[in-house]
């Protein structure tokens, strides 16, 4: 039997469950010290099932310690996905006078009485011992709506300037505004989304927060995150666009045209995800599910299904394109960097590639390229003789491409063999690209974060080189460090 954590294709330096199925992260608290990750998790299977949520928790967001499952379902139903917070000031009564807890809400999921139709209401749970044992509130559903099918995936915080918590709720194809002075009792707000962004499938696991732009504390602007499923017509699947606007406590306001979409990672596996509640030290993080619906079902893993992205702080800059939202690895990552080889400034000519040898798996790159006269750049990873993924940068048409046709095993779906393009201009000629490769993914991010690409890949063979590449002239390449990384588990 292979040992735990060492299976094929199993990741070394993200989170994934101990064994069986797992998707959306559920849940994410800090408190007491503390980073609290539920997830959804049927653990009787590795595909999707009766949705429970796992539950793990870490000091750095990077190493992980496995718990009990924290929610089963109940004569409401499964347990879909949903928000925790820290009720600091007992607003809920379930606390001790002056004591602090944790608050889950998510979506009980059954059905309708003698119906087959989707019934989806939201609920309550808490915890009085930081996370390790959970009671469901009596008065659950605190929240229905029986005029909507889809209704779910509770996003909750708390409104300083309104002194309420506001929930953004996903219903159908908009997401509707609730607030509440404590949790119990629920009121309508606002809708928002119409006819906003893509509705390419339903909408699904929103977030709303506040960041400043550029770092002034003095111009803030809110973002409203909302994934989209998959419909099966798109090529993409199941992917997450955002909105930046304001919102005063009831009502979200888009600053964008309703026919803008601003994605948010334009890889085929990042979906679902959202923020991390009660951090204090003022950073907004967020993670999200590494997959696709298009084929999240049918990966070639066998012990286990699903990991997570690598944990992100999130930012807004000012772009030509308007405010956007920028996101790095979290500094915490640094923990697992071993080896480090960096070297110096090199030229690569067209036609003429550049080889450089790895000697481990799991590798942080940090690379700047310079175009002199070349129309395409970029590197090619070989896992193996035959498994290669390509990331690349085609000058002429300001796209970043990574192409993962022959990254390894891939007949499992006809959608999976893609090359991924996401919009990149070069900045004073120059790009930046920073790279995490795991044992079955890549994470790209360009230009400070300001475009990001994750992608699933099933190679069989070892990364064992780098090979850099420039077409139609000359290609400079400066800052090249190679990070080896640590596996997360011990």
């Amino acid at each position: 039997m292979t040992k735990m954590y060492k299976e094929q294709y199993r990741p070394q330096f993200h989170f994934s469950p101990q064994e069986m199925w797992m998707n959306d992260p559920n849940g994410m608290v800090f408190f007491n010290d503390e980073y609290h990750l539920f997830y959804q998790y049927h653990p009787f299977g590795t595909t999707w099932g009766p949705m429970h949520w796992g539950h793990a928790v870490s000091k750095d967001m990077i190493h992980w310690e496995h718990l009990p499952i924290a929610l089963y379902p109940d004569e409401l139903g499964a347990i879909f996905s949903g928000s925790a917070v820290v009720d600091w000031n007992n607003t809920t009564g379930f606390f001790e006078e002056n004591q602090p807890g944790l608050v889950a809400i998510y979506t009980s999921a059954g059905t309708y009485p003698d119906s087959d139709r989707p019934c989806q209401r939201q609920s309550l749970a808490y915890s009085k011992d930081n996370g390790r044992t959970w009671e469901k509130y009596e008065g659950n559903p605190v929240l229905s709506d029986v005029a909507i099918t889809d209704y779910r995936d509770p996003k909750v915080f708390w409104h300083e300037e309104t002194n309420k918590w506001v929930m953004v709720l996903a219903t159908g194809q908009t997401i509707t505004i609730y607030t509440s002075p404590n949790l119990l009792k629920w009121e309508f707000a606002s809708e928002f989304g119409h006819h906003a962004g893509s509705h390419d499938g339903v909408w699904e696991c929103p977030d709303l927060f506040k960041l400043p732009v550029n770092g002034d504390l003095g111009n803030e602007k809110w973002v409203m995150i909302v994934s989209i499923g998959d419909n099966g017509e798109t090529k993409e699947g199941s992917r997450t666009q955002y909105f930046i606007g304001e919102f005063d406590g009831t009502t979200f306001v888009n600053e964008n045209d309703d026919t803008t979409t601003i994605w948010l990672d334009y890889g085929r596996d990042n979906y679902a995800g959202v923020s991390w509640s009660d951090i204090q030290d003022g950073r907004r993080i967020y993670i999200g599910w590494m997959s696709n619906w298009r084929y999240a079902n049918q990966v070639p893993t066998k012990e286990w299904r699903s990991a997570m992205t690598l944990p992100r702080e999130l930012a807004l800059v000012t772009t030509r394109d308007g405010i956007r939202v920028t996101q790095k690895p979290v500094e915490e990552v640094h923990s697992i960097r071993t080896e480090t080889i960096e070297l110096q400034e090199m030229s690569i000519e067209s036609g003429k590639e550049v080889s450089l040898p790895l000697n481990n798996q799991l590798i942080e790159l940090n690379i700047e390229f310079e175009k002199e006269s070349s129309n395409h750049f970029g590197l090619i990873i070989k896992h193996s003789e035959t498994e290669k993924t390509k990331i690349s940068v085609d000058v002429l048409n300001d796209l970043l491409l990574v192409d993962r046709t022959l990254s390894g095993e891939n007949d499992f779906s006809s959608s999976f063999p893609t090359v991924q393009e996401a919009p990149l201009e070069l900045k004073n000629n120059r790009v930046k690209l920073q790279l995490f490769i795991d044992t079955s993914s890549i994470e790209v991010f360009a230009n400070d974060g300001e475009v990001a690409v994750t992608s699933l890949i099933f190679p069989e063979g070892l990364n064992n080189e780098f090979v850099l590449i420039s077409n139609g002239g000359t290609t400079n390449v400066s800052n090249l460090k190679i990070m080896e990384l640590e596996t997360i588990w011990k």
